[in-house]
């Protein structure tokens, strides 16, 4: 297990980068895209994929790292799929992102603990369900904090289940890049 730092992994000096892809919901785009990562030999860390802000268009956000050669040529090759609207990447300065992680314990052991609260200031977490058996909690944020409540909680609790979901990112641009193209189209066809 590796832990990530912003932007640049230690063990292979490589960036992370968020790669994010618009298409129609069309059953296989996920293998195809995913085929062109391994042929890369490009590790995928996590996936998202929901519908975007624009009706009937969906949005993956892929993280993987990689160099900014390799980065370039993946995307420009998911561009050129014909079921993709727009395909690009960024880094972490570009974006404003999260993840959310769940984690179970048995309640017997965290009352142990002794104040609760402090741990939920301290991470910031969410009871979502408590019972005699066991709690859920959850924390929003980036990789560093779920991985370091993961951890802490492991070492004094034994985590009883645990799960991280992919990154969701939103480029800090006013509006997504995919509305400037499908604004450029538009006013293309209106000349």
């Amino acid at each position: 297990m590796h832990f990530y730092n912003q932007t640049i992994t230690m063990e292979t000096n490589k960036t992370l980068y968020t790669v994010t892809v618009f298409s129609e919901n069309t059953p296989g785009l996920l293998n195809q895209i995913t085929i062109i990562f391994t042929r890369r030999q490009l590790n995928i860390e996590t996936l998202s994929v929901s519908p975007s802000a624009i009706e009937g268009i969906h949005k993956f956000t892929i993280t993987t790292f990689s160099d900014a050669d390799t980065i370039t040529k993946v995307v420009k090759q998911i561009d050129k799929r014909v079921d993709i609207l727009k395909a690009y990447f960024n880094t972490d300065e570009d974006l404003v992102y999260q993840e959310i992680a769940l984690y179970k314990v048995a309640t017997d052991q965290l009352l142990k603990l002794g104040s609760i609260e402090t741990l939920i200031r301290k991470y910031n977490i969410r009871i979502l369900e408590m019972d005699e058996n066991c709690v859920v909690l959850e924390k929003t944020g980036h990789y560093d904090e779920t991985q370091g409540l993961f951890d802490e909680l492991n070492e004094s609790l034994n985590v009883l289940q645990f799960i991280r979901s992919g990154r969701v990112a939103i480029n800090k641009s006013k509006i997504e890049r995919l509305s400037d193209m499908l604004a450029d189209i538009e006013e293309r066809r209106n000349r």
